[in-house]
Parts: C-alpha cells; structure tokens; sequence
C-alpha cells in the first residue's frame, strides 16, 4: 500500500478562493472511498491518499481534472510518493509510530 500527499492547484481562477474546487476534488475522493478503494485525509494545505498504487494513479487523474471540467484552463498538481514495500504502511500507523516515541 502507498501513501501519496497531492495538492491540485487551478490556475486562472476568478477569486483567490479555491474552496469550491476542495470540495469537488473531496467528492470525488469520498466515492473512491466509499467503493473501499483509498482512504484519504483532507489537510489545511493538502490532501493524503493511501491505497494501491495503480488506484493512486487513477484518482490523482480524476482529481486533477476536476477543475478543467469547472472551466480551468491551467491545473498544476504536485505529488509526493511514499511506497514502501518491506511492511505495510498506513496513514494512521505512520502517525502512531511517531506518537510512541513522544510517549517515551
């Protein structure tokens, strides 16, 4: 399983709020989450997904076309990729492993 933070930024856009395209790119996350094919927390800044990466690739397609279908004429979507391969690794385990050592 692997673990990707993609931000989708449209460029071009009538207000410096980009709210409304958030929360198209959320519902499209939620449907890929309700299918048990991502799970994915939305942060101030970005968004994180994990799943299988062949899924990752599809959705960050989908998210990143959002905007063009809202009439966005330039999108630039920045992606980082943490695959890792010698245990399973999750969002929240990630997190946990980190609280540990602080609880030390």
């Amino acid at each position: 399983m692997a673990i990707v933070d993609v931000t989708v930024i449209p460029i071009g856009t009538e207000s410096p709020s980009v709210s409304s395209y958030v929360a198209d790119l959320h519902n499209i996350l939620k449907g890929y989450e309700e299918e048990g094919k991502i799970h994915f927390q939305l942060t101030p800044m970005n968004t994180i997904i994990e799943g299988e990466l062949p899924v990752l690739f599809q959705v960050i397609q989908d998210i990143h076309e959002s905007p063009f279908n809202k009439g966005i004429k330039r999108v630039a979507t920045n992606i980082r990729i943490d695959d890792r391969r010698d245990k399973k690794s999750t969002m929240e385990g990630k997190l946990s492993s980190v609280q540990r050592k602080l609880d030390q």
